[in-house]
């Protein structure tokens, strides 16, 4: 936790990410237990996370240069973004060239410390902190130009992937 050796940054740092990580658990555990029906919990938590996705970029990309292709806008959801919210770039990014882009985090932050039961019980906890984060990516894109779905799936906790599939046309 907090050694000696932090600075009053990295601790503020530190403090700030923990009520973050404990906010976002408590919000979707809250919106899965009231909602009548897993699909109502899903929509509210994937536009919970498009609304702050398109805030959050259009605050990070004020100062700026304007994108060439969609591809640029990708790498830099990857890099700049991702390292944003996550302190650290996506570890690969593949692509079909149809407009299809896999991004791959093997240790997502925020899964990290989850555990129940058994490995299948872990990883049906994560899946439902995973729509927030789909809605983040799927609000960033949308205000940069790039409308498409976004998709998570894990393999085992906490290494997952997003999936990002472009609105036809795009």
């Amino acid at each position: 936790c907090c050694s000696p050796v932090m600075t009053t940054t990295q601790r503020q740092r530190f403090v700030a990410e923990s009520c973050f990580d404990y906010l976002n658990l408590v919000m979707a555990d809250t919106i899965f237990e009231t909602s009548e029906r897993s699909e109502v919990a899903i929509s509210k938590m994937e536009l919970l996370g498009f609304r702050v996705g398109q805030k959050l970029i259009e605050k990070y990309t004020l100062d700026k240069l304007r994108f060439g292709e969609k591809i640029d806008i990708i790498k830099f959801i990857c890099r700049e973004f991702w390292t944003t919210l996550f302190q650290k770039q996506v570890d690969s990014l593949r692509t079909n060239r149809k407009g299809v882009y896999v991004l791959s985090d093997n240790k997502f932050h925020w899964i990290t410390s989850l555990s129940a039961e058994n490995a299948a019980k872990t990883k049906q906890l994560a899946e439902k902190y995973l729509v927030f984060p789909c809605g983040l990516i799927k609000g960033a894109l949308d205000v940069l130009g790039v409308p498409c779905s976004v998709k998570a799936e894990i393999t085992t906790v906490p290494q997952c992937t997003f999936t990002i599939t472009l609105k036809p046309g795009q």
